[in-house]
């Protein structure tokens, strides 16, 4: 088995609504998200993937179509912080996206995980799947989600 790693970059805000220090302001973080994906190699001569486990602008593509398109430039919030998110309402066009969990960098890592996942899975019918999802909150800061099994 060989794994592969994509790495790709976002800017978003958030906010802890139950932290005891500054993170329950309002704030924002240059995230960097790394995919990896492990499988078998694709052994299909004249194909433009031969050789690899999956293109990186496939990888890239996927992982930008499904998660950072969607949470670049906007402000991650909790369902459940009701202040911030009227607030939030009131901003015309502003990009909200309404989260289950409290944005910490450890559901978000979660929540991008479990959107890609069956995204990249059995990709070109070889067994490819998601292995890990890294998000890098600050450069000295991260969060992973790994596949149950790895």
């Amino acid at each position: 088995m060989i794994s592969v790693t994509r790495r790709l970059e976002f800017d978003a805000g958030h906010r802890i609504p139950d932290h005891r220090s500054q993170c329950r302001n309002l704030h924002g973080h240059r995230y960097v998200l790394e995919v990896t994906l492990c499988g078998d190699i694709v052994q299909a001569p004249g194909a433009s993937d031969n050789g690899m486990l999956m293109d990186f602008s496939e990888i890239k593509s996927i992982a930008q179509t499904h998660v950072v398109n969607v949470w670049d430039h906007a402000f991650l919030v909790y369902a459940g912080d009701t202040a911030v998110r009227g607030f939030l309402d009131t901003l015309p066009g502003h990009k909200t996206v309404v989260l289950d969990r409290i944005p910490t960098v450890e559901n978000l890592a979660a929540i991008a995980f479990e959107t890609l996942s069956p995204h990249y899975r059995g990709h070109y019918g070889h067994a490819l799947r998601l292995q890990r999802v890294r998000l890098y909150e600050t450069p000295n800061c991260w969060a992973d989600c790994d596949a149950p099994d790895a």
